[in-house]
């Protein structure tokens, strides 16, 4: 009988670790694809941040054509201030109701060990 119980928990205790192990290596790669998007992302902002200069500098002469220039300005600024806050409200809305970044293939995998441990306990 103690053998058993030495047995049950040597495979318990193994058990544990290589869910800990799984996790560690899940959040870890969750991790890395978030810095490499986040640095894609950071890039994509500058160089569109550049272009987005050009093409109100471009609108702006082409609206000074009929208006003064004072005005063509000034009706791309409150544009932009639109956009600016359209985004900025979708924005929020993503990252509140993203989930987080949590390692749930471990946890499922934990719940069905802990699920059958119980199971076979009633045995």
């Amino acid at each position: 009988m103690s053998e058993l119980v030495q047995q049950a928990s040597q495979q318990l205790t193994a058990l544990v670790r290589g869910e800990l192990k799984l996790a560690q290596a899940e959040v870890k790669e969750k991790g890395g694809r978030y810095a490499r998007g986040g640095g894609l992302f950071g890039g994509a902002g500058v160089v569109g941040m550049l272009t987005l200069q050009a093409l109100v500098a471009t609108a702006i002469a082409a609206l000074a054509l009929v208006l003064p220039v004072w005005a063509a300005a000034l009706i791309m600024t409150a544009l932009l201030g639109a956009i600016t806050s359209v985004m900025a409200l979708t924005g929020r809305k993503q990252f509140t109701g993203a989930a987080p970044p949590a390692p749930e293939q471990t946890i499922d995998s934990v719940k069905a060990d802990v699920a059958e441990i119980k199971e076979s306990a009633h045995r």
